[in-house]
């Protein structure tokens, strides 16, 4: 499994079989007029949103092909309901998934966004910087935190990335200065999503 590309705006990731023949692909959903409030928008935007036009055939042949839940752990979500389509022509699944749930991962974008702020900014200890959840039984463990600041920051000595990227956020947001990303606006609800698309340009 692995990121395909951006295509019509948002990100496809798109699964193979061992042939090579694609099975299924996961739509990222664009933000609509929530993107400004994303901690009370993003999950209800991600249930009503279907996109019609297949990136596999290029046709609007996508039809709703039921409903599924899935984790999606932070302040204000815990499962949400994500839709699933099929297109009539080449057959191919599709899982449209709201910006700030990563497909296969069990907490949004906006705990890890939360998390990162603790660690790297208020310099709480990885035991300290787990995000609150709407579960009280279920906190990160810090190999859970270590593990999402690793997939953003492969750089030597470890997170020295982050922590550069992070004190720049914090003299521009303190300054008052807006950043965009499209729609997006950068605060500290949305840090973990900007970094996710901004990760090639560490490379």
């Amino acid at each position: 499994m692995g990121r395909r590309g951006l295509r019509f705006g948002f990100q496809i990731w798109a699964g193979h079989a061992l042939s090579g023949v694609l099975i299924a692909t996961i739509l990222f959903i664009p933000l609509s007029n929530g993107e400004s409030n994303p901690e009370n928008a993003w999950a209800a935007d991600g249930t009503a949103v279907m996109l019609r036009r297949c990136p596999v055939c290029d046709l609007d042949s996508i039809i709703g092909h039921g409903r599924r839940r899935k984790q999606a752990h932070d302040e204000r979500h815990d499962w949400i309901e994500i839709r699933r389509g099929i297109c009539n022509c080449c057959g191919t699944t599709f899982t449209f998934l709201p910006a700030f749930s990563l497909p296969y991962t069990h907490y949004s974008l906006l705990a890890r966004s939360q998390a990162l702020r603790l660690y790297f900014v208020d310099r709480c200890s990885l035991e300290s910087a787990a995000p609150t959840v709407m579960d009280p039984c279920r906190v990160a463990d810090p190999s859970t935190l270590r593990r999402w600041f690793r997939s953003l920051d492969c750089s030597q000595p470890s997170f020295s990335f982050l922590r550069q990227t992070l004190a720049a956020v914090a003299q521009c947001l303190a300054r008052g200065e807006i950043i965009r990303h499209g729609a997006l606006r950068l605060s500290w609800s949305t840090l973990a999503l900007f970094l996710q698309l901004l990760w090639p340009l560490r490379l």
